[in-house]
């Protein structure tokens, strides 16, 4: 059945708000999960006792989102995604406080996602699928960048996305093949790969988190795709380093980040690419 143009740029606008509220959301988690952690961090560099605290479940996905330098608890107008930073001026309502602009540009990055997942899928279980994925690949990309650790919990909830939607696609023997193929090859052969640099280097050059994102996006990439992905997570991260991502103390750099644009990079456009790689060589 054709679906009039209206319907879709309509719904499609609505995909875009809707990923920037989830965006926003994500990135609350993500604040509020790495506090701790750098609160325990600092102590340590300050050479004080690290405070024994963790956030629990229910101030973590419920508790009231307050200004970080203030505290003042945010009110409805204070949370729109978007609209809120530009006609806050990306400033605190009560004390002027600069909001983070990671904030807005997860918001926008969110959005463009959902819309681009819509337009390119379809009423189809792969948008529901992929919209599902997004908020882990953001979330560990906003835990890494502020951390340099890859939440298991997100992982986990990659591999359940991608059981879940296993047999919906069809063709779904085919398809676990080709992911137990495309995972044991690239997690098992970078697994192998950073080991032996390990060991030669006499230092960790691949993070475990790293290793274990890279096996469970080979799962909804593929062997071809899967391919693209490590390739682009290759180039993203050489920028990053280039443009000043690296952490001058330890001369690392989070990686998580590279692997999940990389990754949903291959997602979107992989197919495509990959043919137009393969035409100009073949």
């Amino acid at each position: 059945m054709q679906v009039p143009t209206e319907i879709t740029i309509y719904l499609s606008a609505v995909l875009f708000l809707l990923g920037a509220c989830v965006a926003s959301f994500v990135t609350c988690m993500a604040d509020r999960y790495v506090a701790p952690k750098r609160q325990k961090r600092n102590d340590w560099v300050a050479g004080t006792k690290p405070q024994s605290f963790k956030m629990g479940t229910r101030e973590l996905l419920f508790g009231r989102s307050k200004c970080d330098t203030c505290g003042h608890t945010l009110g409805v107008l204070d949370l729109v995604p978007i609209f809120s930073y530009i006609f806050l001026g990306g400033r605190c309502r009560k004390c002027g406080a600069k909001i983070p602009a990671r904030c807005l540009m997860a918001e926008l990055t969110g959005g463009l996602a959902y819309a681009a997942i819509f337009l390119k899928f379809g009423y189809s279980f792969v948008t529901l699928e992929y919209l599902l994925l997004f908020p882990a690949l953001l979330g560990l990309s906003l835990v890494d960048l502020d951390i340099m650790e890859i939440p298991d919990g997100l992982l986990i909830y990659m591999g359940v996305v991608f059981l879940v939607f296993l047999y919906p696609h069809g063709g779904y023997l085919a398809r676990a093949k080709e992911a137990l193929i495309a995972s044991l090859a690239f997690g098992g052969g970078l697994l192998l790969i950073s080991l032996l640099l390990d060991r030669i280097l006499g230092r960790e050059t691949l993070g475990g988190g790293d290793i274990k994102l890279i096996y469970i996006l080979a799962h909804f990439t593929g062997v071809w795709c899967g391919l693209l992905t490590i390739f682009c997570s290759c180039i993203f991260g050489l920028l990053t380093v280039l443009t000043g991502g690296r952490r001058k103390k330890n001369k690392e750099f989070p990686f998580g980040p590279s692997i999940a644009a990389a990754g949903g990079l291959a997602l979107l456009f992989g197919q495509e690419l990959v043919d137009l790689y393969l035409s100009l060589i073949l």
